[in-house]
């Protein structure tokens, strides 16, 4: 059986390729005969993969060329390169991009000429993005905003955040030592439930999904959950209901788990090479 995308000009190259191949409806893939058809079958996708590319790359120079995109942030060679500050935003617009990827030696993105028509898309909002998260763009904005109500309400949020305490109904605790999806932060693992009942005017203005009047709610300590952790939780086989997101914690789904996964990476990888970093230092001073 032979499986791929369709495009016309691709069943074209494979009817040639395979004049006795016939269409599967039910199955929705490419049935060809012959004891070796597999291993063919796969040499000939492997091989028109690399045409593609080869292709694609031939239309994004000549598209690049025609139309280039002039920005500081970008960098070009074998393959276009784009080096931003960090930006939540440019990190998902480059991982939409196909086969965009992080260099972590070089720290850009690389992306191929094949993706320019995609890169050159996006790329109003990743400039827009970058440019705001200039170090001196956002150290004018935190002087701006300093005394403002907004700034007022991060701070308390992130000292709130600080504490590591979640509203949790005491009729429907989550279970502890587990990852379990959360209205504010995320996928976490609950560590404790206190057994107190919480004052009712303390979490509501952190946690809208605690202002119930008819539920009482105790103090659930959480910690963020490893890579470890999540690549061994299995997620739901449903989107969570409208009633387990008012309770306020859910078992996660796929999509969540792959952000927390990636997320968890990077922060794995800054850690390495933070400790990579620390310990060349120690090598280097003299004894």
């Amino acid at each position: 059986m032979a499986v791929f995308p369709f495009d016309r000009k691709t069943v074209e190259r494979f009817r040639q390729a395979f004049p006795r191949a016939r269409w599967n409806d039910e199955r929705r893939s490419w049935f060809v005969p012959g004891k070796t058809a597999a291993r063919r079958v796969d040499r000939w996708l492997a091989r028109d993969a690399e045409f593609l590319d080869v292709h694609g790359d031939l239309k994004g120079r000549d598209a690049y060329a025609f139309d280039p995109i002039t920005s500081p942030y970008l960098e070009v060679g074998d393959d276009l390169r784009v080096r931003t500050p960090y930006s939540k935003t440019v990190l998902d617009e480059m991982r939409a991009i196909p086969w965009s990827r992080w260099d972590d030696d070089l720290r850009v993105w690389r992306v191929p000429f094949r993706s320019y028509e995609e890169l050159r898309r996006r790329w109003c909002k990743i400039e827009e993005a970058a440019r705001r998260n200039e170090p001196e763009e956002r150290k004018r904005r935190r002087e701006a905003n300093k005394d403002s109500e907004a700034r007022r309400a991060a701070r308390l949020r992130s000292a709130e955040r600080r504490r590591r305490r979640y509203p949790l109904p005491s009729e429907a605790l989550p279970p502890m030592d587990r990852p379990v999806a959360t209205e504010r932060y995320g996928i976490v693992v609950f560590t404790d439930a206190s057994g107190e009942f919480i004052e009712r005017s303390v979490p509501a203005a952190f946690y809208p999904h605690a202002a119930r009047a008819d539920v009482d709610y105790v103090w659930g300590t959480w910690r963020p959950a490893t890579l470890s952790e999540l690549i061994t939780t299995w997620p739901a086989r449903r989107e969570p209901l409208p009633m387990e997101h008012a309770r306020g914690w859910w078992q996660p789904t796929l999509a969540e788990i792959r952000i927390a996964r990636r997320n968890a990476r990077s922060i794995e990888r800054r850690r390495q090479r933070r400790d990579s970093g620390v310990s060349s230092q120690t090598r280097r001073e003299p004894s």
